[in-house]
This record gives structure tokens, C-alpha cells and sequence, in this order.
């Protein structure tokens, strides 16, 4: 775990050596970081919109065909609650407080569990599916006073461990009537932006292995699955702003199979096709790219797999 540690603290150093980021790449990749991290997010808590139909709902407002009103409004609460948390990147993790805890999982609910969000629960709860016996709501303020000193306290271990031990520990306390997930999320990112970290993005595909890294760690102890997830995760978002900043480290011959954006001479060997012939399929608006000043850089391999498949039909 040391070396992944180590790992993450020299890319992140290599970031750290391009601020202050161009202007322009921090407004596009915030606007990718956005819909990623509402989409994904939300789809681990059971949320049916897809990557493309978030994408809709929070950019265009447009009303998705066959999806409830509950799930339209944790996409637009998720946007909201982001908002907030780069609000509350300015003050430093000594100065979180519970009502900032609370206002996050407030905007979380908002117009879904109205009457609920941002308050302690009165009510034992339980996981679907899972073993885990969480604390009496009685003792839920007096574990969360336990909890914000230790979030205040003088901790030397690296921004990422702290990020996943609040995840954990919040989580695990499970403060809330619903929204804890979300919530415990976005306070890890919080973290690791305070820290200038990029946030970390738990992927819809690694929601069995989540849930189990966080029921392992709540009935043994053992966070190393945990830790395991969210340092790939920090690494995965790491590398994809150092993928834009420093294109010549990237091989354009062999890209990486974990690579998240693509170049077009990357694009270009993949598909087999002239770099021209990529741009093409950009201008017609058949692949999707991320675009720096009137110049598309990255392709999403998502984007990319979809532009494939649909060329299969």
C-alpha cells in the first residue's frame, strides 16, 4: 500500500509542476468531472439514468422519457451538492463542520427526502444485502462530535488516507436517513480537493467490490480492499488530467488498456483510419471529444467504445 501511496504522491507532484492549469482545461475537465462523478455515483445507489441521459438532465434541463422525478432530481441535486463542496474547498479540513456535513446531505435530498435531509436519524436502519449491524441512532451525535475530532485532528497521514478513512468512517456511522453514500463521497473529494488531489470517481462497474471493501472493512476491521479501490480511483483521475498535460509521456502506439482519454493519433491507430479521418467523425458530431480552446485533445474511451459500436450496426 506504501508504494501506491508513493505512486500517487509523484503524479501528483507531476500536477502540482503545471499550476496554475490552463484556464480553459480546468473548465472542460470540470465540466467532464461533473457529469462523471453525478452519474457514477448516483448508478451505485440504483439510479437508472445513464452517462448520456445525466448528461441531458443537467446540461439541457430535458426531461428524460420513462425515468421517475426522483431520479431527475439526485442528478440535479449531485450537480448542487458538487457546487458546494468547491464552495467549501476554500476553508481546509480543520475547519469542516457538521452543518457543512449536514448542508451537503441536505442538498442531496432536496425535493426527494425534503423533510429528512441534513437531520439524524431516529430510526434504526439497515443495508439491503448486507450483514452490517449500524450504530442505534442514539448514539448518532455523539459518534459524530467522535468523528469531527478526529477529521480537525493534527493527522500526518497522506490527503488519500484521510479522504478514505472520512469516507469510511461517516458511512459507517451512517448519520442519515438516506443520501449517506453520496454524502460520505463527496466528503472524500472534498478532502482531496482541499488537498489538490482531482476527485476520485467511483465507477458504476466497481459497485460490488465497493460494497463489499466497506462490509469487509465495517466486520473486520481490514480497509486494505477499501484503500485498494480508492487509490485506483485517485490514480485513474490523476492520470487523466496528466494525460492532457503531458501528451509526449503518452505512447501512441501502445495506449494504456486502464487509459482514459485518447488522443487523435491514439483514436486514429485503434480504429485504423487516418488522424483526419477522427477529426471528421469529431466535426460531424459522430465521436465525442473534449475540447481546449476550440481544439478537441481527449477522447473518452467511453465515447470512444460507443462511436465502435455504433459503427458495428
Amino acid at each position: 500500500m506504501d508504494d501506491q501511496l508513493q505512486k500517487l504522491a509523484a503524479k501528483k507532484q507531476r500536477l502540482d509542476a503545471h499550476r496554475p492549469l490552463p484556464r480553459e482545461l480546468v473548465k472542460n475537465l470540470d465540466e467532464w468531472f461533473r457529469i462523471e462523478l453525478t452519474y457514477t455515483s448516483n448508478a451505485i445507489e440504483g439510479n437508472t439514468l445513464t452517462r448520456a441521459e445525466t448528461a441531458l438532465v443537467v446540461e439541457k434541463g430535458i426531461t428524460v422519457a420513462g425515468k421517475s422525478l426522483k431520479e431527475h432530481l439526485e442528478a440535479t441535486n449531485h450537480v448542487e451538492a458538487l457546487e458546494y463542496i468547491k464552495f467549501l474547498v476554500g476553508k481546509t479540513r480543520r475547519d469542516i463542520t457538521k452543518n457543512d456535513i449536514s448542508d451537503i446531505n441536505k442538498i442531496i435530498l432536496y425535493k426527494t427526502e425534503e423533510n429528512s435531509g441534513g437531520r439524524y436519524r431516529t430510526m434504526p436502519a439497515r443495508l439491503t444485502g448486507s450483514e452490517t449491524i449500524l450504530p442505534n441512532p442514539i448514539k448518532t451525535p455523539e459518534l459524530m462530535e467522535e468523528f469531527m475530532i478526529w477529521l480537525k485532528s493534527d493527522n500526518q497521514d497522506s490527503p488519500v488516507i484521510i479522504a478514505a478513512d472520512a469516507h469510511f468512517r461517516l458511512v459507517s456511522i451512517h448519520p442519515f436517513p438516506d443520501g449517506n453514500g453520496r454524502t460520505s463521497r463527496l466528503l472524500m473529494n472534498l478532502i482531496l480537493m482541499q488537498e489538490g488531489y482531482p476527485p476520485a470517481i467511483i465507477r458504476k462497474e466497481d459497485r460490488a467490490v465497493y460494497i463489499d471493501s466497506l462490509e469487509k472493512g465495517q466486520k473486520t476491521g481490514n480497509l486494505e480492499d477499501f484503500y485498494r479501490l480508492v487509490y485506483e480511483s485517485v490514480d485513474r483521475s490523476l492520470d487523466i488530467y496528466l494525460e492532457v498535460l503531458e501528451p509526449e509521456r503518452t505512447s501512441v502506439a501502445v495506449p494504456a488498456p486502464d487509459q482514459r482519454f485518447y488522443t487523435t493519433p491514439e483514436v486514429a491507430a485503434l480504429l485504423k483510419v487516418d488522424p483526419e479521418s477522427v477529426r471528421r467523425y469529431v466535426r460531424s458530431g459522430k465521436l465525442k471529444a473534449v475540447k481546449l480552446g476550440g481544439k478537441f485533445i481527449r477522447v473518452d474511451r467511453a465515447d470512444l467504445d460507443r462511436f465502435i459500436e455504433g459503427m458495428k450496426t
